[in-house]
């Protein structure tokens, strides 16, 4: 069994004007050496990044490295942020390259 990484937290503010840690899920996206885009998503992004940075993220990375942060988007829930990553995988590389530069 593998332990399981910490997610980053985020506070926000509760009806009843208290306040809750949550969870924070990302959806982000990478250039690749061969100016490729790499698309994915995480609850911990400076760890995963790193991953990715060290050949130890996806497979389609290792052989692309260096890698480069160049956009994310967070969410509250996984499901969104999966769900966003999966309209994002679909788009061509100029409406990528639109997200990343607006």
């Amino acid at each position: 069994m593998t332990k399981k990484e910490p997610c980053t937290y985020s506070l926000q503010e509760k009806p009843d004007n208290g306040v809750r840690a949550v969870c924070v899920n990302y959806t982000y996206i990478l250039i690749c050496s061969d100016k490729t885009y790499y698309c994915g998503w995480t609850n911990n992004l400076e760890k995963r990044v790193e991953m990715h940075k060290s050949g130890k993220g996806a497979k389609y990375t290792r052989s692309r490295l260096p890698v480069e942060l160049v956009y994310y988007e967070t969410f509250i829930s996984k499901s969104d942020a999966m769900k966003r990553e999966i309209e994002i995988k679909s788009m061509t590389k100029k409406q990528k390259e639109k997200l990343i530069n607006r």
